[in-house]
């Protein structure tokens, strides 16, 4: 079977328009206290879509043997659009608390903003930590997202819900520090 060479790209790049869109329903769904189920259900099941495409991506670029460089860069800046849309929009309906957004953010975007310094001398592709990050952070956010407080009681949900936001903020921070440790050591191998 051949698949289009450009198929894993754009994929990945399918998931910025997405992340605006759940970004959209997200805040509709939740805005003027309107607490609107449909939108918010709406909201998750697009955000589960969306992240599924990560593991998409990655599986047709490794079997197929179509990994880029516009992948390696591009895939953990899609992700950080839609996981970062993920936690603001919890932040602005108050869900989320804020310190932990800011916490989150600043570390996805500094690596980012790091790697795009770097593009010109090579692309610097998600180590382990950081894809395990991106999966923790997508469950935590999941589960977030959807409205499974109507199920299950809004306590249970709550506690769930911290310890999930917790769990991926420890390992948001344990791979940014694991990855200017490995940045840091590969310039001073480089001399």
């Amino acid at each position: 079977m051949t698949i289009p060479r450009q198929l894993p790209n754009a994929i990945t790049i399918a998931r910025i328009p997405l992340a605006v869109v759940f970004f959209v329903l997200l805040l509709l769904g939740g805005a003027y206290g309107l607490d609107d189920l449909a939108l918010r259900w709406t909201a998750a099941a697009l955000f589960v879509l969306a992240i599924s495409t990560d593991w998409v991506d990655g599986y047709l670029a490794r079997r197929y043997d179509l990994v880029s460089d516009f992948g390696k860069l591009w895939d953990p800046i899609a992700d950080k659009l839609l996981t970062g849309a993920g936690f603001l929009g919890l932040a602005l309906l108050g869900e989320v608390g804020w310190w932990l957004v800011v916490i989150i953010l600043v570390r996805e975007w500094g690596i980012t903003i790091h790697r795009f310094t770097l593009v010109h001398e090579r692309v610097v592709a998600a180590a382990w930590m950081g894809k395990l990050k991106t999966v923790v952070q997508a469950v935590a956010l999941g589960w977030a997202l959807l409205p499974l407080h109507v199920l299950i009681g809004m306590p249970v949900w709550v506690v769930l819900t911290q310890v999930l936001m917790v769990a991926a903020l420890v390992l948001t921070v344990a791979s940014g520090i694991d990855y200017v440790i490995a940045q840091a050591r590969g310039r001073s191998g480089r001399t």
